[in-house]
């Protein structure tokens, strides 16, 4: 079920309304909330809900057991068990086929007959997100920041349905004890959230899948077609159109959640402002980032060890960064690319006193940025490279419009604004009185549905993920 969509539009004003009825009697709000969330899953394909089921039942079993357990060896082995059952499971639905297909190509190389038996695996939609998740509380519970849940609050963690599919990447530590006691639908900061919905809104169908439509899936469909005006704009295009349309889901995920009375960690931070590839990840997919730090980068052994194991752990975490992302070289060598734009920039930092100008470094860091966004959008390598070839072909502009400049300038250059006087334009919006806060609300689905094409809303990009 994706967010801007009719079928959404009739599902969540049902169960916000009767979540706002049932908030104060907690035994009643969350089986509600949780059935809520399985009907909503259940849109993309109802045998999905049975592996959510089954991911829940098992973690949470692991997580009792991990509670209960006092050798610590034994901890350690529950825990690393719980966890590589939930990445065996994502292994299997996300990367068999593609592992399966390039292991039989290198046999066949080989001259050796012994193919690896095929199988059409249905991908399960946000199952990333959810194998995450459920990492999380396993992990967080072996290293006593949580005691297990009840089931039901679990449940509602893995499942709740504004994050469900496509994030942000919350923390059980951060969820959880929100379940603690009944929300109060009179203290729901309706304002900021219906502020976060028309963001999230706007960014998705009124940028993210208007460039889609107008040029990056024209040029990137066939980029032989095209000449080195129409790649460039496309590429520039695609980091706008992939920003737009993440964020977007973010702002209207996160905005959903406030309206039900919780609280969801930031996830962008106008991230093509950044001066520094740390800094972008510091404000790019700000969960994910937090995430591979806090479970690869510093298990690992971080920073410490010398510059050698720096640079070591840096690219595995970047790399396993980009394999999240997809069964497909071209995430690989998206991740290889900011592993290797930070390993190049900590020696630069750390071998030399210049600084250049801060145009500069914001100029280098943002093209590279964009550059990286092309084998991301073409995950086989030769769609990248047959992209990358049109550059030496200078003929003639056919995809370039006003339109289109406009939304990408305005989109990168927002961001580059000073904080404040966005600050001031959000306090004030979300300052009005209710009534105008609906008719807001209304006025913009309205304009935003006017800009929906005929074959209606694109799924979010990272719904794939």
């Amino acid at each position: 079920m994706v967010f801007p969509t009719m079928q959404f539009a009739i599902f969540f004003p049902i169960v916000l309304a009767l979540s706002w009825a049932l908030m104060s009697r907690q035994w009643a709000w969350k089986p509600f909330i949780l059935a809520a969330s399985y009907v909503f899953y259940s849109a993309a394909n109802p045998m999905f809900c049975v592996l959510l089921g089954a991911m829940t039942l098992g973690n949470q079993g692991a997580a009792k057991l991990i509670h209960r357990t006092e050798d610590e060896k034994v901890r350690r082995r529950l825990v690393a068990a719980a966890v590589a059952l939930d990445l065996g499971t994502l292994g299997v639905f996300k990367y068999y086929g593609f592992f399966a297909t390039d292991i039989n190509s290198l046999l066949d190389s080989a001259g050796l007959g012994m193919p690896i038996p095929l199988a059409a695996i249905a991908l399960p939609v946000g199952i990333s997100f959810i194998v995450f998740q459920a990492i999380s509380y396993t992990v967080d519970v072996h290293r006593r920041i949580i005691e297990p849940a009840k089931v039901v609050d679990f449940g509602l963690y893995l499942s709740f349905f504004p994050h469900l599919v496509a994030g942000p990447i919350v923390r059980a530590r951060e969820f959880i004890p929100q379940l603690s006691k009944p929300r109060n639908p009179r203290m729901v900061a309706v304002g900021p959230a219906v502020f976060l919905i028309v963001m999230g809104l706007v960014k998705k169908v009124a940028v993210a899948d208007y460039l889609a439509r107008e040029i990056v899936d024209p040029v990137f469909g066939v980029p032989q077609q095209f000449s080195a005006p129409d790649v460039i704009l496309a590429a520039y295009a695609y980091a706008v159109q992939i920003f737009c349309d993440f964020s977007g889901y973010t702002d209207i995920a996160i905005g959903l959640a406030l309206l039900m009375g919780f609280e969801f960690p930031q996830n962008f931070d106008r991230p093509y402002r950044a001066r520094s590839f740390q800094e972008f990840w510091r404000r790019w997919h700000m969960t994910l980032s937090r995430y591979l730090r806090d479970f690869v980068y510093i298990p690992l052994g971080g920073s410490r060890g010398g510059k050698f194991k720096t640079a070591r752990n840096l690219m595995i975490t970047m790399l396993l960064g980009g394999l999240w992302h997809g069964a497909a070289w071209g995430f690989v060598l998206w991740g290889f690319i900011h592993g290797a734009v930070q390993v190049i920039e900590n020696q630069f930092r750390e071998r030399t006193k210049l600084s250049p100008p801060e145009w500069l470094k914001w100029f280098l860091v943002f093209n590279i940025v964009v550059l990286a966004w092309i084998p991301f959008r073409a995950p086989e390598l030769s769609q990248a490279w047959d992209f990358l070839s049109r550059l030496g072909d200078w003929g003639p502009a056919t995809m370039w419009s006003t339109p289109v400049v406009v939304v990408i300038v305005l989109a990168i250059g927002l961001q580059l604004l000073p904080l404040r006087p966005m600050d001031a334009l959000r306090v004030r919006f979300e300052s009005i009185n209710p009534v105008a806060l609906a008719t807001a609300l209304t006025v913009s689905i309205i304009v935003v549905t006017a800009t929906i094409s005929s074959q209606g809303v694109a799924p979010f990009i990272y719904f794939a993920f």
